[in-house]
């Protein structure tokens, strides 16, 4: 990429001495279906070790390989805590409904961190995610549960089990979001989300205090390293502020690939994929539901037996019931270990897209400013042009008034039409001219009101050409360097910060890819074990209720077992044969 590659790579992932080299980087290496390369130790900023006691998902991940902790400079306790070597599995213990500051009640969320818990409602979550994205405009930040309408959970009692339900659901996506930020290896030592873990300091303290105040308006005019830095270059401001859908004259074929990937992952996920688990999780429910309907029939039916028969009937009845149990928590489990991830890569797909949009518009802004660094200079080049055949002309003129005043005797002195010798010091030629005054801002403002508006634009268009040419033309040669330094200094800036992006987000999808295959890899397997489990309750269960069926008696009525000859039982062809003969034919 022309003018790029003077800049060094600002890698957050890495350590002095470990770069990343986009030149030799190929395509594939940032598309998310490329195979997950092996970690780099030095790209481990938040080492962790295995915890068994911390759920199956989400996975820790095959970027948290345990290793020695170098972390030695925490900048909170919450940063000790989370940093100390070992897994912490962030928790969220309760969800409790309050009225706290607020005319009507709302749930706020008990996180557990180590021995420290803090209250935080859903809005609250919603603007750490925000605000973290704004932070790291580079960075995958995981998503949150979308927000649903379940603000009214005091006042509809009626429906109090679909909302322990939603809430239920809530509570566990907002843990998930936590421990991803918790395990991501920048994100995790942001001191914003360590004041977030901390039940001591209000949220509305942290929003209206550094870093989070000083977040500027637009991020596609800060550095992508540090949006908030306060010390940024002015020359940011005269980046222009392009649309994600602006086309760009060299695209990086890696970035094309990836977002052509990205689409395709998340119309999948998010389309079939996501539709057909619905509906088997649908279909599991009503199966359980059929279950309990039927084991409740049974149970009853048996009341109006006796003796073995009424025993076989209980014990079936209670298989069904089991066969309801477990599907009932099979259904729990899809939703929880299946549907509920899926639905959460979804989201990541959109947030992907996001991020390669914000590289995409600094690409764009690079391109850009490049075409206006081009378009002044060419400008002053014509400024300068005609500058210096101004000079060339006036020095000409210059030349003629000179040679005029050493012979006054010429017939080009003494004029055509017999003018008088003591006319020369009025002629033309004079070596002085005043400069034009312009227009009269003061004039014009008086006189302007009473005119008309063809005279008015008439005598505008008239004080705008009555400028003098030679003043507005070194004035424009001086604003145009102005303009030129500027961009330079912004184009320097674009540079660095497309760079910085390129090799960010390149680093960061690899990390997300390794992420993605471990979970993907521990929905199947919790997917597989429940299937297991179910199989092995049922199984229990419907065998307890065989060797009951099998001590009923035999009916008095039974048919008799078929007489077995020399030539062995008799065949169906033989008992048919038989009948035909009783009955006669």
């Amino acid at each position: 990429m022309n003018g790029l590659e003077g800049f060094e790579d600002e890698n957050p992932f890495e350590q002095e001495g470990d770069h990343i080299a986009s030149e030799t980087s190929s395509t594939s290496k940032v598309a998310l279906y490329e195979a997950p390369s092996p970690p780099h130790p030095s790209r481990q900023l938040s080492p962790t070790s295995p915890n068994p006691n911390r759920p199956p998902f989400p996975s820790p991940g095959s970027h948290r390989q345990p290793q020695v902790n170098y972390k030695t400079d925490f900048c909170c306790t919450r940063d000790r805590v989370l940093h100390n070597g070992d897994d912490i599995e962030i928790l969220i213990i309760d969800a409790q409904k309050t009225s706290l500051n607020s005319n009507s009640p709302y749930i706020t969320y008990v996180i557990k961190t180590g021995n420290t818990e803090a209250c935080h409602r859903y809005s609250e979550f919603e603007s750490l995610r925000e605000n973290l994205s704004r932070l790291y405009p580079t960075l995958i930040v995981p998503p949150i549960p979308s927000k649903q309408s379940i603000g009214d959970y005091a006042v509809k009692q009626a429906k109090a089990k679909e909302d322990a339900i939603l809430i239920a659901r809530r509570k566990r996506l907002l843990q998930t979001f936590l421990n991803r930020v918790a395990r991501h290896p920048i994100l995790s030592n942001e001191h914003v989300f360590h004041r977030f873990l901390d039940g001591e300091v209000s949220w509305t303290e942290v929003l209206n205090s550094p870093p989070l105040s000083l977040l500027p308006k637009n991020i596609l005019k800060a550095p992508s390293h540090n949006p908030t830095d306060p010390n940024a270059s002015p020359a940011y401001s005269a980046l222009p502020n392009p649309s994600a859908a602006h086309p760009l004259r060299n695209p990086d074929q890696r970035f094309l690939d990836s977002e052509a990937f990205t689409i395709k992952f998340t119309n999948h996920v998010g389309g079939p994929m996501e539709k057909v688990t619905r509906r088997v999780v649908k279909r599991w429910s009503d199966y359980a539901q059929d279950h309990a309907d039927l084991g409740a029939a049974l149970n009853g039916f048996s009341l109006s037996e006796a003796n073995e028969l009424s025993a076989a009937i209980e014990k079936t009845g209670q298989a069904v019931d089991a066969t309801y149990m477990s599907t009932t928590k099979l259904v729990q489990d899809l939703e929880q270990n299946w549907a509920e991830p899926l639905h959460e890569y979804s989201q990541f797909g959109s947030i992907i897209k996001k991020l390669l949009a914000y590289r995409h518009q600094k690409h764009v802004q690079y391109e850009m400013t490049q075409d206006a660094l081009e378009n002044k200079r060419e400008q002053l080049e014509d400024l300068e042009k005609s500058e210096r055949e101004a000079r060339r002309l006036e020095e000409a003129l210059g030349r003629g008034r000179i040679n005029g005043i050493a012979s006054p005797g010429s017939p080009t002195s003494d004029g055509e039409e017999g003018g008088e010798p003591g006319a020369e010091s009025v002629t033309p030629t004079s070596s002085y001219l005043p400069p034009h005054p312009g227009p009269n801002p003061s004039r014009r403002r008086t006189k302007t009101p009473g005119m008309g508006l063809l005279n008015a634009l008439s005598y505008t268009l008239h004080g705008m050409m009555d400028v003098d040419p030679e003043t507005a033309r070194r004035n424009g040669i001086t604003k145009t360097r102005e303009n030129i330094s500027q961009l330079e200094d912004a184009l320097h800036l674009s540079a660095q910060d497309l760079k910085y992006s390129s090799s960010t987000i390149q680093a960061d999808l690899d990390r997300f890819q390794r992420q993605k295959v471990a979970d993907l890899r521990e929905m199947a397997i919790a997917m597989a074990r429940s299937h297991r489990d179910w199989c092995k309750e049922n199984l229990e269960a419907w065998e307890e209720a065989k060797r009951e069926i099998e001590k009923i008696p035999d009916h008095p009525n039974k048919v008799p077992a078929p007489e077995q000859g020399p030539e062995g039982p008799s065949s169906p062809t033989a008992r048919r044969n038989s009948s035909s003969t009783v009955n006669g034919r």
